[in-house]
């Protein structure tokens, strides 16, 4: 029998979250009623409509109804979780063989023997399989398909080495002596491809080791941490200081603490993604590839306590990176020092990585080529429109500046 899964992670807060935001409804109604209801400058037309509907409305008759919507929904939401858990899928044994391994670190090669090496670089949270997440929806072997020789860096969760790491020791050691490796065996210099806050990995490596480098790909990179969402950012740093002294003696940030960082950043995620799964017909041809994100997402892996200071407090609280005060070895990461050719792209429909965040990237490389997609911040490498959109010009790009 198949075990069951045990997300979405954390599920208790997910659950009261979705509780809270829809019971909140019933004070809303009140405040809109008397008048005291402030609505934004955007929502105020409709607004205004709607309350102008509800007068004919008695309340008591309202309030039953909102506690009807309210509990379908929350059933909806449970039989969605309910059927995500039981689903027959998993994810076939189908990784490359290593290329390379030091510490938890590996590099796995998509293609032995292929043409142009690119070295794919993910986030140090989420387990870089996203880019080969299942067999039709790869875009590594797509490429590998294309005549390039993907190189996937799996980061893997922090051993007793890693949890002392910071992000001059992932990046001026670790990175870099996986990209030495990649470039002695391959007898090429690479394609650095960055996926978020690998792309900042990426930059940082790009300048600092212009010999190991053909070319650069950012795919929702941050950078200027500031350019949206600065009261927000300015609020993650200040949690640099609570995790260091709440996760001293572990020294890593456990996954579900991580995870609250996406969930404060739209607390009805889960809730839309499993009503709609409740709602699709048995059989439906998109529930497989839904199940094997979903897993993806809560696949992913605690980060080593120095780094996860450095993020929040140098990245999204001072903004260092935007500000070219970001430092790795000692030496500002300034990405007009990086003299190979680069393409960014920028999803514009990007809810982890704010547009402006990543646009702010091209305005510092030397003659970018830029693509905004009109995706998300995941569904330009795995979304069913992903192919066209984002593949197959990151295809022709990397071809034409193989190394």
């Amino acid at each position: 029998m198949t075990q069951a899964r045990t997300g979405p992670r954390p599920l208790p807060l997910h659950l009261i979250s979705a509780a809270t935001v829809w019971n909140s409804s019933h004070l809303a109604s009140q405040l809109s009623r008397n008048g005291s209801l402030a609505w934004k400058p955007d929502l105020a037309p409709r607004a205004r409509d709607l309350e102008e509907s509800l007068k004919s409305i008695a309340p008591d008759s309202f309030a039953r109804a909102l506690d009807a919507e309210i509990l379908a929904r929350g059933d909806a939401m449970l039989r969605g979780i309910a059927r995500y858990r039981h689903h027959p899928y998993r994810r076939p044994n189908v990784e490359p063989p290593a290329l390379w391994q030091q510490g938890t670190t590996r590099v796995l090669d998509y293609a032995p023997g292929g043409g142009a090496p690119l070295l794919a670089v993910p986030s140090l949270i989420n387990r870089g399989y996203v880019l080969d997440l299942t067999p039709e929806t790869s875009l590594l072997r797509h490429l590998a398909r294309a005549g390039l020789r993907p190189l996937l860096v799996d980061w893997g969760a922090p051993g007793a080495e890693e949890r002392r790491f910071d992000l001059t020791d992932y990046i001026a050691g670790r990175l870099e002596a996986a990209a030495e490796a990649a470039v002695a065996h391959t007898g090429h210099r690479l394609a650095l491809l960055g996926y978020c806050m690998g792309g900042l990995l990426t930059v940082a490596l790009a300048q600092r080791r212009p010999d190991l480098v053909a070319s650069l790909v950012l795919l929702a990179t941050p950078w200027d941490f500031h350019a949206e969402g600065m009261a927000q950012a300015k609020l993650l740093g200040r949690l640099v200081e609570p995790l260091r002294r709440g996760f001293a003696a572990l020294g890593e940030v456990p996954v579900d603490v991580l995870q609250l960082f996406f969930l404060a950043n739209d607390p009805l995620t889960a809730a839309r993604k499993f009503i709609a799964l409740a709602r699709r017909p048995p059989g439906d041809a998109g529930e497989e590839l839904f199940v094997a994100l979903e897993d993806w997402l809560n696949d992913g892996v605690p980060l080593a306590l120095p780094v996860a200071a450095e993020c929040l407090g140098q990245w999204y609280g001072e903004n260092l990176p935007g500000k070219g005060r970001w430092r790795v070895a000692g030496r500002p990461v300034i990405p007009e020092e990086v003299e190979a050719p680069s393409l960014i792209l920028v999803p514009r429909q990007d809810r982890i990585v704010p547009p402006l965040t990543a646009a702010a990237l091209a305005d510092h490389l030397i003659a970018p080529t830029r693509i905004d997609p009109p995706l998300g911040h995941i569904g330009m490498v795995v979304g069913h429109t992903a192919p066209e959109t984002v593949w197959a010009p990151l295809t022709a790009w990397l071809t034409a500046h193989a190394g």
